[in-house]
């Protein structure tokens, strides 16, 4: 149980990178990306139950990372806000991403990716 937290805490890094590649180097396809969210009912639960994986990853993984209680509190938050957005009307998560969709214009998108990097690089390393 603990090895298969580790490496899903280790591919959500490796996912924060991806994202911050995608990013800096197409930004519009992220934030076409960004507008789907909650759009349907399966994007929306597949979106939701997936985050939930990473987040319970943090959560067990925890007590072995080079910093215990930020792992916790962030899976914890990432837990928690996922089976909040799961009982909330899906138009509403949808709306929100749109709305945010048109605030982050691409520049933005790649002005933030070495935000993501940094923490998918700083996942990884507080887990190895």
């Amino acid at each position: 149980m603990i090895t298969t937290a580790k490496y899903t805490v280790i591919l959500f890094g490796v996912f924060f990178i991806a994202a911050g590649f995608l990013m800096l180097f197409a930004p519009e396809k992220a934030r076409q990306t960004l507008r789907k969210a909650g759009s349907t009912n399966f994007i929306n639960y597949a979106e939701l139950t997936i985050r939930m994986i990473p987040g319970l990853g943090l959560i067990i993984y925890s007590d072995f990372s080079k910093f215990p209680e930020a792992f916790k509190i962030c899976g914890w938050f990432i837990l928690v806000s996922s089976l909040v957005l799961c009982i909330i009307p899906r138009q509403l998560h949808h709306n929100y991403s749109l709305k945010c969709a048109d605030i982050l214009k691409p520049l933005y998108f790649q002005l933030i990716s070495p935000f993501s990097m940094a923490i998918g690089i700083g996942i990884i390393y507080c887990t190895i």
